[in-house]
């Protein structure tokens, strides 16, 4: 069974950092382009961040280009998202997914709030 596990989330005030994780099990993690995506209350799940599977190339929503940055351990079956200098706009329930798959994670709530 295939599962996909976030981390990392949390409260934070504006301008702060978090950097969320995402664990891959049973399957073959490295084969799979990833992505992050985030859904804010009331508003459609947007794609955040996408990286290819050997991480060569990765690309970012125009919101949260130069402040965000996905990365991947293959070793760790694990997909990262490092959030700097966050705004409250960035307020959601992060999800990775293994891109052209039915494989998402669960979600892990950011909140950027003073």
């Amino acid at each position: 069974q295939v599962q996909l596990v976030e981390s990392g989330g949390g409260l934070v005030q504006p301008g702060g950092s978090l950097r969320l994780s995402c664990v891959a099990s049973g399957t073959i993690f490295s084969i799979y382009d990833m992505d992050w995506y985030r859904q804010a209350p009331g508003k459609q799940r947007e794609l955040v961040a996408a990286i290819t599977s050997g991480g060569s190339t990765t690309n970012y929503a125009d919101s949260v280009k130069g402040r965000f940055t996905i990365s991947r351990d293959n070793a760790k079956n694990t997909v990262y998202l490092q959030m700097n200098s966050l705004k409250p706009e960035d307020t959601a329930v992060y999800y990775c997914h293994a891109r052209n798959s039915v494989y998402w994670g669960q979600g892990t709530q950011v909140t950027v709030s003073s």
